[in-house]
């Protein structure tokens, strides 16, 4: 890099830099979420969904959440009604 470049060189704007560094935050953040601090809301979630399409008890949705090293597992057991009991 020459000298002159240290000097042309445009700044990065305000709104960038604080963008950036918010990404760089959430990123964190989530890689060092627990299980148990979004698991609730997603299963009332995901229950919200289903009961679109089929009647579900919210004890009959299990979501778990398993780490390993460099994987994550997010594993969601839905026990369905029998047929005659879904939502026409």
């Amino acid at each position: 890099m020459s000298v002159l470049g240290i000097f042309s060189r445009r700044p990065k704007k305000t709104a960038e830099a604080a963008r950036e560094r918010l990404q760089i935050l959430l990123a964190h953040e989530r890689a060092g979420l627990s299980g148990a601090d979004f698991l609730p809301q997603l299963q009332r979630e995901l229950i919200e969904v289903i009961r679109k399409y089929v009647s579900v008890d919210e004890d009959r949705v299990q979501v778990k959440l398993e780490r390993e090293q460099h994987l994550s597992v997010l594993e969601v057991n839905i026990e369905l009604p029998a047929p005659s009991e879904r939502k026409a």
